[in-house]
């Protein structure tokens, strides 16, 4: 049996990686440490804070001796870092947060974990897995390899250069003190509990709305789509298979243009629509859905700063090693995605709040 601390566990991937692995390590307790911010919802977790090898905590990981106490009350053997600021737009207009929580955080969490399981009377079995980005590699273009674990660090974006910054971090704690790390770089993911404001949950309750859907540039960036459950399953396979002190990427072989991906969701939307008739009763401002037509939301934006053309992963490292493969399909994945948001009105509804709808009016303006 093992007990993990899971940072950030409230919020998209971490909660998906909770039911997870509560449900395929049952002997396993699983103890969330989440501050609640904006993207954090306990909503998310409500199926299973019943749970009797469940607990949640609110508290920030930059608190170094909370975290302390939580690892020794509660003999934690691995700690889950996903915590994290990670929307890109948002660090572009405000940098502060992703500073604080996403390099600052990180070494909090490594400080304690350092003092807890290495500067004791011996040393304690544990593991720490830090959950990064693709982001941290930069761009490709159109006829680039796919991104390995070797290639440079080129960041972009105050977010990608926070979580860059926080990679570093973890790999140094791991060379300088013996820290038993691992790091996971992933491509985007979707699927159920995705906050509105990223691109294909927007693109969902957008259409209920009736409301445009913003497309940054031309739409022809692109990127590499992996389906948060067949996430949650690579950090599986790294925690308990993957070499201590090396980085793994998780992919999901699926690179889509974001237009594409938009014009994918419309097709999904508008046939639920035609094929479930009470839709049209449980969401009147769809009209454009009610149509078939919910492409004709498609409004094009002004790009947004530094936007990085392409990110694609090479999980072969991972594969090899590890015997890594996606088992969500890009069609299965994104049909599931599109049922769980129509049939779970209630939780998205509770999270675009008055500061969400103000957010969305200010990015997209213009």
């Amino acid at each position: 049996m093992k007990t993990l601390l899971v940072t950030g566990g409230a919020g998209f991937i971490g909660a998906n990686f909770v039911h997870y692995w509560l449900a395929t390590h049952p002997q396993d307790k699983v103890v969330v440490l989440d501050a609640l911010t904006y993207a954090g919802n306990m909503a998310s977790l409500s199926s299973v804070v019943n749970h009797p090898h469940f607990t949640f905590v609110k508290g920030d990981i930059c608190d170094s001796a909370l975290v302390e106490k939580y690892l020794r009350d509660y003999s934690v053997h691995t700690l889950v870092h996903f915590a994290a600021e990670s929307h890109v737009d948002r660090s572009i207009t405000g940098p502060d947060a992703f500073i604080e929580t996403n390099i600052l955080g990180t070494y909090s969490l490594l400080k304690a974990a350092k003092k807890v399981w290495l500067d004791g009377p011996k040393t304690l079995e544990h593991r720490f897995h830090h959950v990064s980005t693709d982001e941290v590699y930069g761009t490709l273009s159109a006829t680039d390899p796919a991104f390995t674990e070797d290639t440079a660090y080129a960041p972009n974006s105050p977010y990608s250069a926070s979580k860059a910054s926080s990679d570093h971090l973890v790999r140094a704690y791991h060379h300088t003190y013996g820290l038993n790390v691992t790091t996971s770089n992933c491509s985007n993911n979707y699927g159920p509990y995705h906050f509105p404001e990223k691109l294909i949950p927007l693109v969902i309750t957008h259409i209920l709305h009736n409301k445009p859907l913003p497309i940054y540039g031309d739409g022809q960036q692109i990127r590499d789509w992996l389906y948060v459950t067949d996430h949650a399953y690579g950090i599986d396979l790294v925690i308990n298979k993957g070499r201590v002190g090396e980085n793994y990427n998780i992919g999901g072989n699926n690179e889509w243009a974001n237009i594409d991906i938009v014009k994918t969701v419309c097709a999904l939307m508008d046939a639920q629509f035609n094929q479930h008739p009470t839709l049209k009763t449980q969401f009147p401002e769809a009209s454009a859905a009610h149509k078939n037509d919910s492409a004709s939301l498609i409004t094009y934006v002004k790009d947004r700063p530094g936007h990085d053309r392409r990110y694609a992963i090479d999980a072969t490292k991972t594969f090899n090693e590890l015997g890594y493969q996606p088992k969500e399909s890009f069609e299965t994945g994104i049909a599931k995605t599109v049922e769980w948001y129509l049939q779970n009105e209630d939780w998205w509804r509770a999270v675009m709040d008055g500061s969400y709808q103000n957010y969305i009016d200010e990015q997209y303006k213009g």
